[in-house]
């Protein structure tokens, strides 16, 4: 991992605990996000979560309301993690980045992909998560997520279907964001997309229920 000159391991808590770890996060000024951003979304779900879920950044909808996943992307991954048989609920779910980085267009605010400096400068946050958490299984959604997750730039489809052992987590997978699935304008391939993100799930619920028993 690069050394940096600025990072938001200077924001952590002394103490970690998530209702700490929210009260610094929203304080960050560990990159430069922080500036354009509404609000720093940092993670929520179960504290004691078996599994964690870990996408790329807050959108536009989550930048403005302050929770992640509450935008198109996340109304695709609450519907997909019920056909997989998976409850949010039971869930802890967050974004590598927590600032949305954007561009105009219009008058729209455009999703910009973070660098892997911002990636790496917020990672103490989802390392911190991760430590309150003690998730089993780490779900990455998209190559920022597990670039943010496994310190390194990855390849999606090397690494998707199987789980992995991290320093951070025992088991990690990796399959797509839910927003790959609203990109395609092909419908079909659009239905396609989906139904190969809700067979990831399935199969990592399942593995999740073998390590169980």
């Amino acid at each position: 991992m690069r050394r940096l000159a600025r990072s938001a391991r200077s924001f952590l808590p002394a103490q970690l605990s998530m209702a700490q770890l929210r009260e610094s996060a929203a304080g960050c000024t560990g990159c430069d996000l922080y500036k354009h951003a509404t609000h720093t979304v940092f993670g929520e779900g179960a504290v004691r979560a078996s599994m964690m879920f870990v996408g790329e950044q807050p959108g536009d909808q989550e930048d403005l309301a302050g929770r992640p996943f509450v935008g198109p992307a996340g109304r695709i991954l609450d519907k997909a993690l019920a056909e997989a048989g998976i409850a949010r609920r039971d869930l802890y779910v967050t974004n590598a980045v927590k600032h949305f980085k954007w561009e105009p267009q219009g008058k729209r605010r455009k999703h910009k992909k973070p660098s892997a400096t911002e990636i790496a400068a917020c990672r103490p946050w989802l390392e911190a998560e991760i430590a309150v958490v003690k998730p089993r299984v780490i779900v990455c959604l998209g190559v920022t997520a597990a670039q943010a997750v496994f310190g390194k730039a990855v390849r999606l489809n090397e690494m998707r279907k199987r789980p992995w052992s991290t320093p951070i987590a025992p088991s990690v997978f990796v399959t797509v964001h839910p927003s790959a699935v609203l990109r395609h304008p092909d419908a079909v391939e659009r239905d396609h997309e989906y139904r190969g993100f809700v067979e990831d799930l399935r199969s990592i619920r399942l593995h999740l229920r073998s390590k169980a028993a």
